[in-house]
């Protein structure tokens, strides 16, 4: 007798102590899983994290750690096991469909995604979540549908939705989008008197194709130093994948104050963090060839854009110049609605109608805005005040004001 109580006692303090082994907050496991996780521990954390999934399977946050620790690892079969079950233990959470939608984006499923996204419309009565109508127009981003990936994402803009990268994303999409238009702008540049105005006349018109991306034509006319000039040009911008595009341009002039030849080119970087990164070259061929070296770090944050360009100018007689430029959009109820400011220092290699052999520096501030009346019809003007160093006694005073508009079609 004394030895089966003994035995019952011995039993209930050991099924006590495993009870007791067993009892844990599966809370405070999910936190301890994702740090582990979110500093490369995977399989330190999935130890833990599978641990609460025994006793707590459907708890769907921990389904989403593990299924995303996969999905990072480029083991995206078994990411699939874990964001299936997270959505089937929480039809209505929008963060199960997103982690598992970004899984079957970066393995290239977009046939499951399309199921995927069918059943979150089915759970939401049609209702997506602006994250998950983000992820739809990235599927549809993905299948090179351009125009309708932009038409959801500028719905999200116009309701205020932001994540980090979002504008960047929809700048690219506009970008892609096959959207032909024709445009003009006007440029009067005044001295003050020191000599006659300057009037620049723009036209040009755009396309798309699969091989140049945008292709754009202009031509460019103008009115100084009592004469009269025309330059041509053609820019395209190709694409290079899904996170790198390229501008190329080709232009050449017969009168003096435009290059008898431009060239340029530049290669494009998105980068994770909303960060963009650009790297080129430019030849102007005016009275003296000049060879530059450019190279640009864009930002965006929130609704803001900044960007700074840094230009290395090589010169056999004068030895090495620089020149900077520094400028910001803020972006309104589109993707293309916007203000814009820019400070200068040395002229821009861009700029077309500048001889920069004809000046020791330029220093410049500019204010511009841009809108898109309607679907077709955009409208855009600029002024600033540029002091142009002739020599080291003499400086050119310029005002600028420049207006556009574009037709789209």
């Amino acid at each position: 007798m004394r030895k089966s109580l003994l035995i019952l006692l011995f039993s209930a303090i050991t099924i006590g102590k495993l009870v007791a082994q067993d009892s844990f907050d599966p809370d405070e496991l999910f936190y301890e899983a994702r740090t582990l996780i979110q500093d490369g521990k995977y399989q330190q954390g999935r130890k833990i994290a599978f641990r609460a999934l025994d006793k707590y399977p459907e708890y769907a946050d921990i389904l989403i750690l593990v299924g995303r620790s996969y999905a990072w690892e480029g083991k995206n079969d078994s990411a699939s096991i874990y964001l299936d079950r997270a959505i089937f233990a929480s039809p209505t959470y929008a963060d199960a469909y997103s982690a598992n939608l970004d899984n079957l984006f970066w393995s290239e499923q977009y046939t499951k995604a399309e199921e995927v996204l069918g059943k979150a419309k089915m759970n939401f009565n049609d209702q997506l979540p602006s994250v998950l109508k983000y992820k739809e127009s990235r599927l549809l981003y993905y299948q090179e549908s351009y125009d309708e990936a932009y038409e959801l994402a500028e719905g999200l803009f116009d309701n205020g939705y932001n994540q980090e990268g979002f504008l960047g994303y929809l700048q690219n999409l506009q970008r892609l989008r096959r959207n032909s238009a024709v445009g003009a702008t006007y440029d009067y540049d005044n001295f003050r008197g020191e000599i006659a105005p300057w009037h620049t006349w723009s036209f040009y018109g755009r396309t798309r194709t699969n091989l140049t991306g945008s292709l754009i034509a202009r031509v460019t006319q103008s009115s100084r130093f009592d004469s009269f000039g025309t330059l041509y040009e053609l820019d395209a911008y190709p694409s290079l994948g899904e996170n790198s595009y390229a501008y190329l341009n080709i232009g050449g002039s017969g009168a003096s104050f435009f290059p008898k030849l431009r060239m340029g080119a530049s290669v494009y970087f998105n980068l994770p963090k909303a960060w963009e990164i650009e790297g080129g070259y430019r030849y102007l061929g005016f009275s003296e060839v000049t060879h530059i070296a450019t190279a640009s770090l864009g930002k965006y944050v929130g609704n803001w854009w900044f960007n700074f360009r840094l230009n290395v100018i090589p010169s056999a007689n004068d030895g090495t110049s620089t020149s900077g430029n520094l400028q910001g959009r803020y972006y309104f109820k589109t993707g293309e609605d916007f203000f814009s400011f820019q400070l200068s220092s040395g002229v821009s290699p861009d700029e077309e109608n500048r001889d920069l052999s004809q000046l020791l520096n330029s220093y410049r501030f500019r204010l511009g805005y841009q809108q898109l009346v309607s679907p077709r019809f955009m409208i855009y003007g600029y002024t600033g005040y540029s002091w142009d160093e002739l020599s080291s006694t003499n400086t050119r005073n310029d005002l600028n004001i420049s207006i556009g508009t574009e037709y789209r079609f």
